[in-house]
């Protein structure tokens, strides 16, 4: 299958790296003393969260727990290219030398703006067994702004990274599962231009529609965060199956984030001192107003529609967990037929009667 990927194959990765970690902003300014404290905080912080995050989960990974990467920005973002090249199937050398150095230096360029806000990442793609990142400039920068105490936060952050490395650990099908969907994602359909353009034109005319108010017509996805900018670009020149590949890959996005911050707030009280101070805050900087340059970026670059994954995912966990418990609830990873489907996110219920 990885033969009839193109997208990996167009993107120099190697490059890509290299650009971004040039073009990345340096972290906080702090001593050494400070840099080290926090790497040591945040590898003991990701060993301390395990144990408490498979109780809370019913999730067993039967294996022993593997230390966390601490790294910087730049680190993160070679990391981070390795692992797209490996997602889209691509190569260590592009099909077109000339245009592989340009997609790697825009590639690059996304990379260098999104590696200031991460705080960790969990690489299923990286290595035999997966990996977990923990971006520890960007750690302290955050703890500095909230003006929370750092080994809580760490502590904090490392709950929600651990259960992503939980997830994928205890259910391996989940990698393959990304990687299918990926597989019709990046797959070169041979669409007619002719077809593209239409679908693009239809997408143009529902956003414009005088009409959209009738319910009788209204687009089923407007209102979808996954409907504007970027994304509702991509899904309107996307084929069928690639919108159902892109529709799988945004609802696990959904669960995972929604089921990790789930976990994180169940934990959090019992081990996490300062946790309420320390949610509150951090809620408060998710909402917090952006200049017009960073809000149009992040529209771009899909942000704000993961930080919609956060509240929607957590929502349905919440009322299924609710409503089932959490040993019922982990029905949800028997298989992708009992993911949640689009619909069953916004209501919980739906997912109930269909799976369990």
């Amino acid at each position: 299958m990885a033969s009839q990927l193109t997208v990996g194959g167009a993107v120099d990765w190697e490059f890509a790296g290299s650009v971004g970690a040039r073009l990345a902003r340096p972290g906080p300014p702090a001593t050494d003393y400070t840099r080290r404290q926090a790497i040591e905080d945040l590898a003991e912080a990701a060993r301390r969260a395990e144990g408490p995050v498979r109780d809370v989960t019913g999730l067993s990974t039967g294996t022993e727990v593997p230390d966390a990467r601490i790294i910087d920005r730049q680190q993160w973002i070679r990391a981070a290219s390795q692992s797209m090249r490996v997602m889209t199937g691509g190569s260590d050398t592009p099909a077109n030398v000339v245009t592989g150095r340009i997609a790697g230096a825009q590639t690059g360029a996304v990379l260098a703006f999104v590696s200031s806000g991460i705080l960790g990442q969990y690489d299923p793609f990286s290595g035999a067994s997966g990996e977990l990142l923990l971006v520890y400039p960007n750690v302290i920068a955050v703890e500095r702004q909230l003006r929370v105490p750092p080994r809580d936060f760490r502590l904090w952050v490392c709950l929600h990274e651990v259960t992503h490395r939980v997830q994928f650990s205890a259910n391996p099908w989940l990698a393959g599962h990304m990687s299918r969907a990926l597989e019709v994602l990046t797959g070169d359909r041979g669409d007619d231009l002719r077809q593209v353009i239409g679908r693009l034109s239809e997408f143009v005319r529902s956003r414009n529609d005088p009409m959209r108010g009738d319910p009788m017509r209204r687009d089923p996805m407007r209102g979808d965060p996954n409907s504007a900018g970027i994304l509702g670009l991509l899904r309107a020149v996307q084929s069928e199956p690639q919108r159902q590949a892109l529709d799988q890959m945004l609802m696990l996005g959904t669960l995972l984030e929604g089921h990790a911050d789930h976990v994180m707030d169940a934990v959090g009280p019992a081990v996490v001192p300062s946790v309420a101070q320390i949610r509150r805050r951090f809620e408060d900087r998710r909402g917090r107003r952006q200049p017009p340059l960073q809000r149009l970026l992040r529209a771009l670059l899909g942000v704000d529609a993961k930080m919609s994954q956060y509240t929607r995912g957590k929502a349905f966990v919440d009322h299924v967990v609710d409503v089932v418990g959490m040993a019922r609830f982990n029905t949800v990873w028997s298989g992708p037929d009992s993911l949640p489907l689009p619909h069953e996110i916004e209501d919980p219920q739906r997912w109930i009667d269909r799976v369990l």
